[in-house]
């Protein structure tokens, strides 16, 4: 069957590693391979225990099993740890071997492209989301603190939509004065400012057909935001300095770690485009709010930033798994990333210990809420006071962490007695 499996394979010009049992698998595994095909039961090791061995140490690495025709309960088993799919033995042809290997090197190829590594039922709720709202035009405001990976998101969006093949181009509004953003966006004509010594295309040209990601959004002046709304609104621009009328057949995504409605009410950021910007808000959620994603993200630097690397990703040990788990993580992915990186660097062999990772002041966090309790409307009540204590006693905002409208939660504050 080996044997078999290669030769169709290879005549498909893939590059293969052939070994004879699990542990030989397990011995040969490294970052290099795309995709790990496996029988259940072999000598030595199974392939479970290859599976197993392949998603801690390169979780984004694809596994397909093979089983015996009619021992499909253990390719069940072999999916709910992990595996992408399955195949039963006799091969009914080999064209559906070539078809699933090329099926699941196109998947991974999207997986790694969207680089958003997560299972937390909100961060499965929220790639949904993006890839839903990335089959229209329509504008889209994430919102989420500093690093919970708000261009990440963009990115997916972008590579979802039709507009796939055209650029993505993301520009940090915070980064650059105003004068010199404006220019950065909409161009300039040759001699309309001192050191305009050419024509220059702005962002939104440059990202013609494509998408446009605009961070720390809540940082523009109330010109460029008057500007930014022509935009949006009439799909035109004019350069700096400039008379001509071009048209912007661009999708906008934008992003800010403020809180926009504050800026309105405050008046530091017009209400009209915060209307445009905010027609498909998506909200990321902080590390912390999904702890459960913590060690796989960690993994997944590990085999991200040793890539290049001859040597096999060193692995995590249960005293720094531990301690990623108690910190709190207040610059979010990003800051975790970093961390990791550090680590790598400092730890020099192949496992990582809690003294590598040198997170100053890590305090256990709480742990993740236990299953609810009680009735439904017990359940609600306390949901709505967590809601409201979180809020400050703010029910617009207190409406929005819920998803239910400000109405729905005044009415349900009358009826819970919580005035």
């Amino acid at each position: 069957m080996r044997e078999l499996m290669g030769r169709i394979l290879s005549n498909s010009n893939y590059e293969l590693s052939l070994v004879e049992d699990g542990l030989s698998a397990i011995a040969k595994l490294s970052s290099e391979f795309d995709l790990v095909l496996t029988d259940m039961r072999m000598p030595r090791a199974s392939g479970l225990e290859v599976l197993r061995f392949t998603k801690r140490r390169w979780p984004n690495t694809p596994v397909i099993v093979l089983t015996a025709f009619g021992s499909i309960s253990g390719a069940v088993d072999a999916m709910r740890i992990g595996a992408s799919d399955y195949l039963s033995k006799p091969l009914p042809d080999p064209q559906t071997l070539r078809d699933l290997v090329a099926r699941t090197l196109d998947n991974k190829r999207e997986t790694v492209g969207e680089t958003v590594i997560g299972e937390h039922p909100t961060m499965v709720r929220l790639v949904n989301m993006a890839k839903q709202v990335a089959q229209t035009d329509t504008t889209v405001l994430l919102l989420g603190e500093s690093g919970t990976g708000k261009e990440v998101i963009a990115q997916l969006i972008h590579d979802s939509s039709d507009r796939a093949d055209a650029p993505f181009i993301a520009v940090n509004c915070a980064a650059l004065s105003e004068g010199l953003l404006e220019s950065e966006l909409f161009g300039h004509e040759k001699g309309s400012f001192t050191g305009a010594v050419s024509q220059h295309q702005g962002k939104f040209e440059q990202a013609e057909g494509g998408t446009l990601f605009l961070d720390e959004i809540g940082e523009t002046s109330p010109s460029l935001q008057a500007k930014l709304l022509r935009v949006l609104q009439e799909r035109c621009l004019q350069r700096v300095g400039g008379s001509e009328t071009i048209k912007a057949n661009v999708r906008v995504v934008a992003a800010t770690n403020k809180d926009l409605q504050v800026a309105v009410n405050e008046n530091r950021f017009r209400e009209d485009l915060y209307y445009r910007l905010a027609v498909f808000p998506v909200e990321l959620p902080a590390l912390r709010e999904r702890r459960s994603d913590i060690v796989l993200l960690a993994q997944h630097f590990l085999q991200l930033l040793t890539r290049n690397s001859s040597k096999t990703p060193p692995q995590l040990s249960n005293s720094a798994q531990e301690a990623l788990l108690a910190y709190p993580w207040p610059g979010n992915v990003r800051e975790l990333q970093n961390a990791i990186e550090r680590a790598i660097i400092l730890s020099g062999g192949d496992e990582i210990s809690k003294a590598d990772l040198h997170l100053a002041n890590a305090t256990k966090v709480e742990e993740e809420a236990p299953t609810p309790s009680g009735t439904l409307k017990e359940m609600e009540q306390r949901a709505i006071k967590a809601a409201l204590d979180a809020e400050d006693g703010n029910r617009k905002r207190a409406a929005k962490r819920l998803g239910i409208a400000l109405r729905t939660l005044q009415y349900k504050i009358k009826e819970y007695d919580l005035i």
